[in-house]
């Protein structure tokens, strides 16, 4: 993934951050007024500054800590709550981007290859790692390094075949005793949803022919 791709990636979490931390200050603000409650009072217990606590509310402390913020909360009658959601593509790094370069160097110099692929819907942030074209069919590529939860992986890739008008998912894994696991404890969930042996995935794609379907290769 490109450095741009990262800077957005990083800036899109900081204008999240920095929401979040305006919401939960008016949140605060106004639980303390409900109480009659001072700002002096509030720093007091929250072991706080009055100074700081006024930037808090106003979103003005980026470094704010989790911590700080559920003290702040618990002075004022609140409960904090905090959850992380799957959303946009991550970061990869030099090790990611080796597994897709061995893949594509098997495939037929004829298929179209590019790298960070949106689905094509207005607001989705999501992207494959890769996309293979041929002559009336494309397939979206995904590597990854550490699989570990079979039914959240194919979970993940369904929405994604769905969503991206794809006519399958090749899933690259990296020849490692992790991934030698993972394809044995989750064999019966994978079949399912990858019918096409790698074997014949690769042949076909070194032909530039469509795989025939959804496939696991490690290489």
């Amino acid at each position: 993934m490109s450095m741009a791709t990262n800077q957005r990636a990083a800036d899109r979490g900081n204008e999240r951050g920095f929401e979040v931390l305006r919401r939960i200050g008016t949140e605060i603000r106004l639980a303390r007024r409900s109480h009659g409650l001072s700002l002096r009072v509030v720093a007091k217990e929250a072991r706080i500054s009055a100074a700081e606590l006024s930037r808090v509310k106003r979103a003005l402390v980026p470094g704010t800590g989790v911590v700080t913020l559920a003290r702040l909360c618990a002075v004022v009658g609140l409960d904090l709550s905090a959850r992380a959601y799957p959303r946009g593509t991550p970061i990869r790094d030099t090790r990611h981007a080796a597994l897709l370069t061995r893949f594509r160097s098997k495939l037929h110099p004829s298929l179209r290859w590019s790298t960070e692929v949106p689905l094509p819907n207005p607001g989705d942030q999501r992207a494959w790692d890769a996309m293979i074209r041929g002559d009336g069919w494309r397939y979206g590529t995904e590597a990854e390094l550490y699989p570990m939860d079979g039914q959240a992986l194919i979970r993940r890739l369904t929405l994604k075949q769905r969503d991206g008008a794809v006519d399958g998912v090749i899933l690259l894994l990296p020849d490692t005793r992790q991934a030698r696991l993972f394809r044995h404890e989750f064999a019966d969930l994978l079949a399912s949803d990858f019918p096409i042996s790698a074997r014949t995935a690769l042949e076909q794609l070194r032909a530039g022919a469509d795989p025939g379907g959804s496939a696991i290769v490690i290489i």
